[in-house]
């Protein structure tokens, strides 16, 4: 969400910031609502003026004894009027607001340029990809050869994109999530949070899932959707709140299951975890100040990176372009981690800085210390790990010649003694 002041005392930066996001000149339409708002605004404004100096005139009148009845009937033809004339400011208040809540958030200046993921940039390369003597096998042929991933049973009864998982493949999805929230929580500073899975039109709204996404979404009845992801509770913890600077930077996590109709290009990942419409994803969100929110993500990201590197997996770090990025970021950082099976790197978590731009649409506010007035502050979001896609790592990177998966150390803890998986 934008403020409509900065667009008009700046269009032209805000016309190129939406052009590096494959948008026309957005400032053209947006002002003439504006304007028209404003007049409306204006007249009715002149209509109570002229209406108080009306009503002031009959009191006068009356009290020199002097008819004032068509005062009377000039005051309620001007009582209509304003109606008219606020009805009208309402509408156009609407207007301005559906206009702006559709637009994407502006890139930061450093970004790169570029229409799609062809114009990312890697940062760095971490790890090296495991070699091995065999042929290695994707997550599902691994899954679905020992008998503890199956995607029938899973048709069956909700249809396509969806699995069931069993017996100790199942536990090892468990053992990552608790791994992930142990990490997070005592390590790196981060509160966990048992979200509700169930929010409002208003949640949704808050975060920037609504309206433009609403047929990615799963509705779930009047005003609720299930939730596509935990930033979206996470993040509308602080939805209409006034902070205290002393209290950010706040740091919180939840593992949730997130829900999404949208599973990706038609035809593209139909076999497998990789897009599935149910998945459990363990969030990161981080509410800061504006100074604040730069190291903020660079910190995140290394939270992020810390799952994989203990993990042993190799993965390298994407500095997502313009054309790339999700729909509330001024800067993303993808974590893209390597499949053996797929012999390539897929993304894993995305960590991104979303400035004020969740904020205004939330009204999530700060006092400064030692300022006057309240600022909006700063909203930061990342996958600290989506924990399908790291089990689908885990499978692919410690699969065994006979199509066994030997558990990693740190996930051993969590496993009950079990340090192989195989056919049961």
């Amino acid at each position: 969400m934008f403020d409509i002041k900065a667009i008009r005392d700046n269009p032209e930066a805000f016309d190129t910031g939406m052009a590096r996001r494959g948008l026309g000149p957005q400032s053209p339409e947006l002002l003439a609502i504006d304007s028209d708002r404003r007049a409306a605004i204006a007249g009715a404004q002149a209509v109570q003026t002229e209406r108080n100096a009306r009503s002031k005139a009959i009191g006068a009148a009356k009290a020199k004894g002097e008819d004032a009845s068509s005062l009377i009937a000039e005051v309620a033809a001007l009582k209509t009027r304003l109606q008219e004339g606020e009805e009208a400011a309402k509408a156009l208040e609407a207007k301005l607001y559906e206009a702006l809540a559709t637009l994407p958030n502006i890139p930061a200046d450093d970004v790169p340029d570029g229409p799609d993921e062809s114009a990312n940039i890697e940062v760095r390369k971490v790890g090296e990809p495991k070699a091995f003597d065999f042929e290695p096998r994707q997550h599902f042929q691994l899954g679905e050869a020992m008998g503890q991933m199956r995607f029938d049973d899973a048709a069956r009864m909700s249809g396509a994109r969806f699995v069931v998982l069993s017996g100790p493949l199942a536990r090892l999805e468990r053992a990552l999530a608790a791994f992930m929230l142990d990490l997070q929580t005592t390590e790196h500073g981060y509160t966990e949070v048992r979200p509700p899975y169930l929010v409002h039109d208003a949640a949704m709204f808050g975060t920037g899932q609504l309206p433009k996404f609403a047929e990615d979404l799963f509705p779930a009845g009047d005003d609720h959707w299930l939730i596509p992801t935990a930033e979206v509770p996470l993040t509308n913890l602080v939805r209409e709140q006034m902070l205290e600077a002393s209290a950010l930077p706040l740091r919180v996590t939840a593992h949730t299951p997130c829900f999404r109709a949208e599973a990706g290009a038609a035809g593209k990942d139909t076999r497998g975890m990789i897009r599935l419409h149910q998945f459990d994803k363990v969030e990161l969100v981080s509410i800061t100040t504006p100074e604040g929110s730069d190291a903020e993500l660079e910190r995140m990201t290394s939270c992020a990176e810390e799952v994989l590197k203990r993990l042993g997996l190799a993965y390298r770090v994407m500095l997502l372009s313009a054309g790339d990025m999700g729909f509330g970021a001024c800067w993303t950082y993808d974590l893209e981690v390597w499949l053996p099976g797929q012999d390539t790197y897929r993304e894993i978590s995305s960590c991104s800085n979303c400035g004020d731009f969740q904020a205004r649409r939330m009204n999530a506010r700060y006092r400064p210390a030692n300022a006057k007035g309240t600022r909006f502050v700063h909203t930061l979001n990342g996958s600290g790990l989506a924990v399908g896609r790291t089990l689908v790592a885990v499978m692919e990177t410690y699969q065994n010649a006979d199509g066994s998966i030997s558990v990693p150390d740190v996930l051993k803890p969590y496993m009950g003694g079990i340090d192989v998986i195989g056919p049961q």
